[in-house]
């Protein structure tokens, strides 16, 4: 077997960055506003229509409930890049 994974260290470096923990709490607000809006508990995904890093804002029109699987899936080009 190859080397143990070190979880901690990736946490570390990773989640438990500034920018990530503010990542994480706009990812929030939007889940408690579209719970709050529908009145009723959501396990689905909450996608942002327009994503936040392309100028989108963390508002009810610009959100919507999607399928796990729907939400994690991008269309990609021939290059492999995000469209």
């Amino acid at each position: 077997m190859g080397k143990s994974r070190n979880y901690r260290m990736e946490y570390d470096r990773y989640a438990s960055s500034e920018e990530q923990k503010k990542k994480r709490a706009t990812r929030n607000k939007a889940h408690r506003m579209m719970e709050k809006a529908l009145k009723k508990d959501i396990k689905a995904d909450i996608d942002h229509i327009k994503p936040l890093s392309k100028g989108g804002q963390n508002t009810l029109s610009n959100l919507r409930v999607r399928s796990a699987s729907d939400n994690r899936s991008f269309a990609r080009d021939k290059h492999a890049h995000m469209k």
